[in-house]
């Protein structure tokens, strides 16, 4: 067992929140990590800020944005990797972003580097499974999880593809676009969530467009987790070095509504 793999063993779906690394500062960082954390977030992915976040929506892009002029480095992620880990020994922590960063320096030593820090997992968006090599081999030589996207549009022997080397859980993307306000139909939702685990015993997490505790629910009833990033990032945006307790109150109302789930579908 693993952190990763206890967080999705609760009888209720597991909670993963998105925050972007940097952002109001790096000083502020910790501080909405741990808000996370209060308010019953059950696996928290940390954004890895980059000039050209293409899968993300408006909210995101200016939080890279916001992060990169603080000055925020792949040094200074670690350390807040490393020091969250101190405080929060067992919640899970997943890096999530983009190739450059990723890779700049060889796969052998971020997989590494992440390994020292305490990093669970990493999704990393713009690495399609046929160019695993590029950085799958090095993060499970680690012990760390490389978790797959997969969306609407991953059907038949792509799916194959896809789940080939995944990890931890698999994050399916419930709208063709980028993060944000749109939301798919709760129908396809439980269509693409019915095919997925019926091709992988892996846990099936839901994100894009999940905004209030009531969609939330919605999913937790069909899905094993849900994942919430740009709600969270609006808040940050919208409070700066405040953020942390309107982003634990926050937090608190969706982790009520994924109990509520597993209690209505029980």
């Amino acid at each position: 067992m693993t952190r990763l793999s206890d967080a999705f063993i609760a009888d209720r779906p597991a909670l993963v929140c998105f925050v972007t690394a940097g952002d109001p500062s790096v000083a502020a960082t910790p501080a909405i990590l741990d808000a996370l954390v209060e308010g019953g977030a059950d696996v928290i992915e940390l954004g890895m800020p980059f000039t050209d976040p293409m899968a993300d929506g408006p909210a995101i892009q200016a939080a890279n944005i916001r992060a990169l002029e603080g000055g925020v480095t792949t040094a200074d992620i670690l350390r807040i990797a490393k020091d969250f880990r101190a405080r929060h020994p067992l919640t899970p922590l997943v890096l999530m972003g983009y190739a450059n960063p990723m890779l700049r320096r060889g796969p052998e030593w971020f997989a590494d580097a992440l390994r020292d820090a305490g990093v669970d997992g990493v999704i990393c968006v713009d690495v399609p499974p046929e160019e695993d090599d590029a950085l799958g081999p090095a993060l499970r030589n680690a012990g760390i999880d490389l978790i797959r996207l997969a969306t609407p549009t991953t059907v038949g022997t792509r799916l194959g593809t896809v789940l080939n080397g995944a990890g931890g859980f698999v994050y399916y993307v419930s709208v063709a676009g980028i993060t944000g306000k749109q939301q798919a139909q709760q129908s396809s939702i439980e269509e693409a969530v019915a095919r997925l685990k019926g091709a992988t015993d892996l846990p099936v997490v839901v994100g894009f467009g999940v905004r209030t505790p009531d969609q939330a629910r919605a999913i937790g009833r069909v899905a094993d987790g849900v994942v919430v990033g740009s709600a969270i990032v609006e808040i940050v945006a919208d409070h700066g070095t405040a953020a942390a307790a309107p982003v634990a109150a926050y937090v608190q109302s969706l982790s009520a509504a994924l109990a509520d789930a597993r209690k209505v579908s029980a």
